[in-house]
């Protein structure tokens, strides 16, 4: 198994020419430049390291988002996978419901055109756990984020969870997310219809063509979950031209991270996933 780290979090900031310290070049990315150079990057060096023809990708959140732009943008890559398990997909973004994207827009209003990194790693966190009181105010604006399902949160191991968020991104990133809930889209970022004109030979962002993504796709997803809307998920299932899988999981309370780390999420979730994947493995 490859765990893989997207650019610019804090276990992925290293560059050959730009400290993300001080040079704001290494900042002028988004998740388009994630799915479009690293993950095939990621992809190729497994697969060489390995000696194997294809592998299977499992991604949770902005790492469904990743593959798909991968995936629709550079279709030969959907021949060296041999099925994509999509956990809390992200791609449209409609109807998404966080109550603290009000907030999140007014920082972003702040930030004008700023190039920077966001939310990145702090000892801040630590503060959560010196009291009952700063405990629960920090899993409240959790829950807030990604929908509050109280039952499976691993209270035990939430000091672990907590030591490694936030752990970094870039603005530009949570920009591009914006756009899409804005528009209803799934498309490339909106620079501004001069500078759009200059990249895409129009003054509107094109479209991932998901046409593209061949690649077998199984979709998991929760209702409760105020990241990846069910709604949008069941929009993308129809456009999606390889479904083999589309779970929309039961229980009313999950949210964006129970199907990742909830208490019964191995036996309620990740079973079935493995079993779906063992349905494309090679034979040897």
């Amino acid at each position: 198994v490859w765990m893989g780290n997207a650019r610019g979090n804090f276990y992925s900031r290293n560059h050959t020419f730009y400290n993300p310290d001080n040079d704001k070049s290494f900042w002028r990315f988004s998740w388009h430049e994630i799915g479009y150079y690293d993950l095939p990057a990621s992809i190729d060096f497994v697969l060489k390291k390995t000696g194997f023809d294809k592998l299977a990708y499992i991604g949770h959140s902005q790492g469904t988002t990743t593959f798909f732009v991968m995936s629709s943008m550079r279709p030969e890559y959907n021949a060296k996978v041999t099925v994509m398990s999509a956990l809390a997909p992200v791609s449209y973004m409609k109807n998404l419901k966080a109550p603290l994207l009000p907030i999140m827009r007014n920082l972003l209003a702040l930030s004008g055109n700023a190039i920077t990194e966001f939310l990145p790693r702090s000892t801040l966190w630590k503060a959560c756990f010196r009291s009952k009181i700063t405990e629960d105010t920090c899993y409240d604006y959790l829950f807030q984020i990604m929908g509050k399902d109280q039952k499976m949160w691993n209270a035990t191991m939430a000091p672990v969870y907590m030591a490694h968020l936030p752990s970094g991104s870039n603005l530009k990133q949570f920009k591009h997310y914006v756009q899409l809930i804005d528009s209803g889209r799934f498309c490339q970022y909106d620079y501004g219809p001069v500078e759009n004109m200059k990249r895409y030979d129009s003054s509107q962002p094109k479209e991932y063509p998901i046409k593209n993504i061949t690649v077998p796709v199984a979709l998991y997803y929760a209702s409760n979950d105020h990241l990846s809307s069910y709604k949008d998920v069941i929009r993308l299932s129809k456009e999606l031209p390889n479904v083999v899988e589309n779970c929309l999981y039961p229980y009313k309370k999950w949210n964006h991270m129970t199907m990742v780390w909830g208490l019964e999420s191995r036996e309620l979730a990740h079973k079935r996933m493995v079993e779906v994947m063992k349905k494309f493995e090679p034979e040897l």
